[in-house]
């Protein structure tokens, strides 16, 4: 089981839900099953508005590199995946931050997951000190 927290400005705390093992469900099919407003609007992987930033928050190795073929042209076109990040998630299986998560595979990970709140606005990476 993986622990995905959401943390975004619609929500009143920080929310920890967690993934079933083996569920090949979408990140953003995990939030509306969670009831956690992310933002989103052709759920395709093409107009960028589920844009988040994933942080891995245990020590296991990330699993969830994969970029589609969506995903890569939409972040690229928003200046969210670079050539080396590209290419460091295609060769070096490091993941890139952002993220769609409407194309995002949850895996047996811990995650936390920032959002805007807002389709097109950007998410602040500086997180705030607790």
């Amino acid at each position: 089981m993986a622990n995905v927290t959401f943390s975004g400005p619609t929500l009143e705390r920080d929310v920890t839900v967690y993934a079933v093992a083996g569920d090949n469900g979408t990140l953003l099919a995990l939030a509306k099953k969670s009831n956690i407003a992310l933002p989103c609007q052709c759920q395709d992987g093409q107009c960028g508005s589920c844009l988040v930033k994933i942080s891995y928050i245990s020590e296991k190795t990330p699993m969830a590199i994969a970029l589609t073929e969506r995903e890569k042209v939409t972040l690229s076109v928003n200046g969210k995946l670079t050539k080396e990040a590209l290419t460091a998630a295609e060769v070096s299986d490091l993941p890139p931050p952002y993220r769609l998560a409407c194309q995002y595979i949850v895996r047996d990970e811990d995650i936390l997951v920032e959002f805007s709140g807002e389709p097109g606005v950007e998410i602040d990476l500086r997180r705030p000190k607790k």
